[in-house]
Order: structure tokens, then sequence, then C-alpha cells
């Protein structure tokens, strides 16, 4: 989704934060300012199946959870800052995040049961530089929702095939498993959803 640089000088998040028009799609690397390509029509279709099967289940099992509409994700020493595709908030643990009321970021990984991204085009971001940072935040579980098959072949195998990788954090470190096909999906923070992978890429193919 990493389309052009939009303001070329680094600049701190605060900056970033300031400057950011209302309802734009902008995220910061490294604090260079990165506009946000119109996602494609499928890849809406995936996020909003995933979304509305995560919603169901946490309100089923009435956890305190939300889904916000755009907040970031930032990480706490650095000057990167992301709108994941699928961000679970805990609410309780929002009174402890100090960028939350003005800003809508979170930098707490206890602020953060699930985010997902759904891969496009430039998927070395969600394959390296955010799992690098989600795990430096402490996010207890991170997807990598890859419907096209579009990363790299020691991620998705050669040849490339449609997968879903759920990154775990134990000890500090992810732990990756991969879903393909009819696998059902096996989420730590949702243990019970009754989800394969063929489901969610079906849901992206028409």
């Amino acid at each position: 989704m990493v389309q052009a640089v939009v303001k070329p000088k680094i600049v701190t998040f605060e900056e970033f934060a300031e400057w950011k028009p209302a309802g734009s799609l902008y995220e910061l690397h490294d604090g260079v300012i990165i506009e946000m390509s119109q996602p494609l029509g499928d890849h809406e279709v995936v996020k909003g199946f995933l979304t509305n099967e995560i919603v169901f289940e946490y309100r089923r099992l009435n956890l305190p959870y939300f889904l916000p509409n755009q907040a970031f994700v930032k990480v706490s020493d650095g000057e990167s800052a992301y709108l994941p595709d699928i961000l679970v908030l805990n609410r309780p643990n929002l009174v402890n995040e100090p960028l939350w009321q003005k800003t809508s970021t979170v930098t707490q990984g206890a602020s953060i049961p699930l985010v997902i991204e759904v891969v496009s085009s430039n998927w070395r971001v969600d394959y390296l530089t955010k799992v690098k940072d989600y795990e430096e935040i402490g996010i207890p579980e991170y997807w990598i929702v890859d419907y096209l098959g579009l990363g790299g072949r020691r991620f998705i195998g050669n040849p490339k095939q449609p997968t879903i990788l759920i990154h775990e954090l134990i000890d500090g470190e992810y732990q990756v498993t991969q879903f393909r096909g009819e696998e059902r999906i096996g989420s730590p923070t949702f243990p019970e959803l009754v989800l394969t992978a063929s489901q969610v890429f079906q849901a992206g193919s028409g």
C-alpha cells in the first residue's frame, strides 16, 4: 500500500501528527511521511470479512475489545507509526497510553491483543519492517494475510501461494505458523475461532 514520499525531510511523530490532514491515509516510516495508495477492492473484501469474524468472536466472548476506524501503532522510542488494516484494541489499557487522547495512537503491547495486515504490492513492509516493530512493541499476535501470494519465496514457498502467517509473541520473540488451504487458523488470542485459510482467500477472490 506504500505509494510515495510526500514530505522529503525527516520529521518527528509529533510533527507528523500535527501535519496530517484529517481523514487521510499516511504512515510515518523512520521519520519519513508515506502516502498510502487506495486499496484494491479485493483487499477491502478480505479486510471486511476478517473484521466481521473477529468482531463477532470478541463480542461472543464478552471481551473489552474494539476496532478503531483509524488509529496509529507507534514504536515507543522511534519515529514510525502505522495504520494497520485491522487493529484490535483492549479498551481498559488505553488509560495508560499517553498519546491516545490527542492522536489516537497506541504504543503498548498491552493495548493491542491482535493486529492484522492484508498484504498489498509493497509486501516487504509487512513481512520485514512491521514484524520487527510490532515485535519490539510487544504485540502478542500479528497476522500477515497474503491472499494474493505476493510475499517473498522464503516466507510463502516456491511456487508462491496464498498464505496466512500468524506471529505469536513468545519470550519476547515472534514464532511464526503458516496456514493454507483448508487448514483451520490457530489464533492465540481467539483459540475458538473457526476459520480456515481458504475461507479468507475465497472472500477476496471475486
